[in-house]
């Protein structure tokens, strides 16, 4: 849990072009994942749903920054 509340402390501190950044970088990070999972099984499977809900967050993050929230 301590990680979850870290992670959007941080999220605080970014401004767009950052969030825009972290999106695109875990993206990327994201599709590696997937990859490496459809050749050969991840020991920890329920990271690549982690990583998704933290670009979730993210884009959250973003938009709420775009609207002045």
């Amino acid at each position: 849990m301590a990680k979850k509340a870290d992670f959007l402390a941080s999220i605080k501190s970014l401004n767009a072009d950052e969030l825009k950044a972290k999106i695109s970088e875990d993206e990327l990070r994201l599709k590696k994942v997937s990859f490496a999972h459809s050749v050969a099984p991840l020991e920890s499977p329920v990271s690549i749903r982690l990583l998704r809900r933290d670009i979730a967050r993210l884009k959250t993050a973003l938009r709420k920054k775009e609207l002045g929230f």
